[in-house]
């Protein structure tokens, strides 16, 4: 299973059981979530610092291009992660730090990795206990390398036989409105299919529902969004549809314009 519920993970936590949790809240814009971390958050829970440990120097990759494996081993080493060791992943409600992770520990081989539907709001919502501060981790001995699921370069992308899903909202994709980046529009040739459209009240829809909600996309299609981190949700969303065959582009439309002479289509 992909998703952990909040009465199981409390039950977990309640009867000395409960797997490592990492809590990857972050903003994209403002403070980067550690300030909220600290003022509440899932009993043992461990802070992942998003911008630092699972995305690499903003730069011609995109605002967050996917960290060195390096990098993202040693985090995963600080934060207590073993191998084969189960682990739950959260953030504050909106799935994309979570999912960044997901994709990430997923990428390096760690397949026992679940994400917490609804996340600390939902924990909030439900009245479980709550600690604040810090947690100081003891230093895992996790091993991983990156390649265990599906991606694509900006290269893979001026293939015209590959389906792009934009999953970003409408109004970015055409052009409308572009709150984040200096260059409105999307990828010639890509669909919008909005990540919103995967979640009912800050929950993500049922399986059968994501299922169809995911017919239109081809085996094959790569998905991107603003800097990759919107993507991997969208990705996670279609695990929980039952399918695997979609690829991340993480650089996403951020990396996509650093180039001038790639195109760019509006409307």
């Amino acid at each position: 299973m992909t998703l952990v519920s909040v009465a199981e993970l409390a039950d977990r936590i309640a009867d000395g059981t409960a797997p490592l949790v990492l809590d990857a809240r972050w903003n994209l814009v403002g403070p980067d979530g550690h300030d909220d971390y600290r003022a509440g958050h899932i009993p043992g829970a461990v802070w992942v610092d998003l911008d630092r440990e699972l995305a690499g120097p903003a730069g011609d990759g995109g605002r967050h291009p996917l960290p060195s494996s390096e990098v993202f081993v040693a985090a995963m080493q600080r934060v207590g992660v073993e191998p084969d060791a189960e682990v739950i992943v959260c953030d504050g409600g909106s799935t994309l730090g979570a999912a960044r992770l997901w994709w990430l520990l997923l990428d390096h081989g760690h397949t026992r990795v679940r994400v917490l539907d609804g996340g600390f709001a939902a924990w909030q919502q439900a009245g479980k206990p709550v600690e604040t501060g810090e947690v100081a981790p003891t230093p895992g001995s996790f091993v991983g390398a990156p390649g265990h699921l599906p991606r694509v370069g900006v290269d893979d992308l001026l293939d015209e036989a590959r389906a792009i899903v934009d999953v970003r909202a409408p109004e970015r994709f055409t052009g409308e409105r572009e709150p984040i980046d200096p260059v409105a529009g999307h990828i010639p040739g890509a669909v919008n299919l909005p990540a919103s459209e995967s979640f009912d009240a800050g929950r993500f829809r049922p399986a059968a529902e994501l299922a169809d909600h995911f017919a239109v996309v081809p085996s094959g299609a790569a998905a991107y969004c603003g800097s990759g981190v919107t993507a991997a949700q969208t990705i996670l969303a279609l695990h929980l549809a039952g399918r695997e065959d979609v690829a991340l582009y993480p650089g996403s439309w951020s990396e996509w314009i650093t180039d001038p002479a790639r195109g760019v289509a509006r409307g």
